[in-house]
């Protein structure tokens, strides 16, 4: 298998296992009160979960609940602004491609490009991933609006845990130290002692800072390398 085709592969599986759950946030959409219009809307401009849950939430709740709402949402656009600081030297994108990129910067296609090996195959993976995921979630965006409560419950369907599944798929290969597997253990168990306590989006929020401050400290007391070597560094730093 070519390094392309293995790439564009993750990014189709990671693609369809997110879109899925659209079904979910339609529905939702629709039955908070939204249009199939307005829930379409949502997931075309503001294309990211957590905050569209949490829009949708704000509307289920009614005025009680929008403090907790926009200071999750607000959280969740922290998060895919630090991911843009992540990816915008990797892609060196200027003009329209560069507004495209922004708007493709989530989970998904963050993890699948700082999972390539080399910078190529990182951009592919971000492009692939960004615009799987984005025709993939509006679609079955639509899907759920105009199906609306016939669907019954996502969750029985297990839709809620294709997007996770496909994550752990991701990270696996990338547990190859005793630190590595402790602190995935460590962000994992954040995660889920907050989940019960917070809003769609922050525990993961939560875990992926724990992870962060975990790798500040290792990287203090034990001084590794860089995570990611892309081919031409390692021409440069020959040089």
């Amino acid at each position: 298998m070519t390094r392309d085709s293995r790439v564009l592969r993750q990014a189709f599986s990671v693609a369809v296992a997110t879109g899925a759950y659209g079904i979910s946030f339609g529905a939702l959409s629709v039955a908070a009160g939204l249009s199939v219009l307005q829930t379409q809307a949502l997931s075309l401009l503001l294309f990211s979960g957590g905050s569209q849950f949490a829009l949708v939430g704000v509307l289920a709740a009614g005025p009680a609940g929008a403090p907790a709402a926009v200071a999750a949402s607000s959280l969740l656009g922290v998060r895919n602004g630090l991911y843009g600081l992540q990816v915008s030297k990797m892609l060196d994108v200027r003009g329209w491609r560069r507004v495209a990129a922004a708007q493709l910067t989530i989970d998904e296609s963050t993890a699948v490009a700082v999972g390539q090996r080399d910078a190529a195959a990182a951009r592919t993976g971000f492009w692939a991933t960004g615009l799987g995921v984005f025709v993939c979630w509006n679609l079955m965006t639509l899907l759920g609006s105009l199906l609306g409560d016939a669907l019954g419950d996502p969750r029985r369907y297990g839709l809620d845990a294709a997007a996770a599944a496909a994550f752990c798929a991701l990270l696996w290969p990338r547990l190859r130290s005793v630190d590595a597997c402790a602190i995935a253990a460590l962000a994992a168990l954040v995660a889920v002692l907050v989940a019960p306590h917070a809003p769609s989006g922050i525990p993961v929020l939560v875990a992926a800072t724990t992870a962060l401050l975990a790798g500040v400290w290792r990287r203090a007391h034990h001084d590794p390398p860089p995570p990611h070597h892309w081919e031409h560094e390692g021409e440069g730093a020959a040089a």
